[in-house]
């Protein structure tokens, strides 16, 4: 479809309809490595989006003169799983008035709360022009489709100013992050925590230490097919304690780090030789900051979530200087391991302007209230002063 006389806008029904180095060169120091052509398209060759999982591939690219010169990652989706963002109240209540919710269209990365650009520009072309370009075809598959909204989850700040001028609904998630304040070491680090989060602290740790536990740190270039078979059955055995199926599979990560090892560490819990947990780190060396997706365990030991997942992540960054570990959506009792929330937006556009305004007024309560939750987590802070150095 023309986007204009200058840019035509096309629909990819999979994302290797485009090259690597095309899609990657849209990328900036902000874009993270879930937004690499590695990720996505990992995703679609092992099925877990496409096909009957209910996100429908459909990445929204915008050329010039053939060229391409942005995009966005787009899926149309058929329920509201993987997103971090919880909206089945919207959808009950256009049940409820006899109309369809789903499918919708969502701008995101799939099974992942991190925030990134999700309007993909190409470095030096120009950013408002495309920007504009995008959310209007965004907007026009929507009503050339007859859908009911478009969601954005988790934009760069500097994005979501512009979708507010677009019309845009913002919605507040709040999520935790621990930040480096150029530690030397972890004890460092709890020199920082009062008094009670560092004897807790200690205490977990020294917990998991008696039961003989150890712990290999294995960088994704040095992983092998057996580490990634054990670091799966971890992963699936989380789920299945929820009684729930997991959304990635053993034939993703393996093609995964295949295609992209440098972003990938793993951290394995063994006791008498023998492998009992992990703990999955991705880590972008470009921005600092390093991402705790996934973790599992085959032996239950108190406080084993705590080391594997938390305190020997903030070791690696200590040791690697990186600046900040993000623990991902929920969790207040991450702050009491040394987290701190931190608030970031999702934009959402509703076609019909009925439930446009109802949700409005939904979103406006909703930020007073998160607002007020924030400010009651920041009375219970885990360190001395809340000051974090840059």
């Amino acid at each position: 479809m023309k986007a204009s006389e200058k840019f035509d806008l096309e629909i990819l029904n999979h994302l290797t309809d485009v090259s690597a180095a095309d899609w990657n060169a849209l990328l900036d120091s902000d874009a993270g490595p879930f937004l690499k052509y590695e990720f996505l398209s990992a995703l679609e060759e092992t099925g877990c989006v496409g096909n009957n999982t209910g996100w429908q591939v459909a990445h929204l690219v915008l050329k010039q003169a053939g060229q391409l010169v942005g995009a966005m990652p787009l899926y149309l989706k058929r329920h509201s799983y993987g997103e971090f963002v919880f909206d089945w109240s919207w959808a009950q209540a256009y049940e409820q008035q006899g109309l369809n919710y789903y499918p919708k269209v969502l701008c995101a990365i799939p099974f992942t709360p991190v925030q990134g650009s999700r309007i993909l520009c190409k470095p030096g072309a120009n950013l408002v022009e495309i920007q504009n370009a995008l959310i209007a075809g965004l907007k026009s598959i929507l009503i050339d489709n007859d859908l009911s909204s478009a969601h954005i989850l988790f934009p760069l700040a500097t994005e979501v100013e512009h979708l507010k001028e677009q019309g845009f609904l913002l919605r507040d998630s709040v999520q935790f992050h621990w930040h480096n304040q150029a530690f030397e070491s972890f004890e460092a680090f709890l020199s920082v925590l009062t008094m009670k989060r560092r004897k807790n602290i200690r205490r977990e740790r020294e917990q998991v230490a008696r039961e003989a536990v150890t712990f290999r740190h294995v960088p994704g270039i040095d992983s092998t097919d057996q580490d990634w078979e054990f670091f799966f059955s971890c992963y699936q055995n989380t789920y299945l304690e929820h009684h729930s199926s997991p959304y990635l599979t053993e034939s993703f990560f393996k093609l995964w780090v295949k295609q992209a090892p440098e972003n990938l560490h793993l951290i394995v819990a063994e006791r008498n030789g023998n492998p009992i947990a992990a703990s999955l780190l991705v880590v972008d060396p470009q921005a600092s900051k390093t991402y705790g997706r996934y973790w599992g365990a085959l032996e239950h030991i108190p406080c084993l979530h705590f080391e594997t997942a938390y305190y020997q992540a903030i070791e690696y960054c200590i040791k690697e200087g990186l600046q900040t570990f993000e623990g991902g959506a929920q969790g207040e009792h991450k702050m009491a391991r040394g987290f701190l929330p931190t608030t970031i937006q999702s934009a959402h556009f509703i076609k019909d302007p009925r439930f446009a305004k109802a949700i409005g007024h939904f979103l406006d309560r909703e930020h007073q209230g998160i607002g007020a939750y924030v400010d009651e987590l920041a009375e219970h802070s885990p360190l001395k002063s809340t000051k974090v150095l840059p």
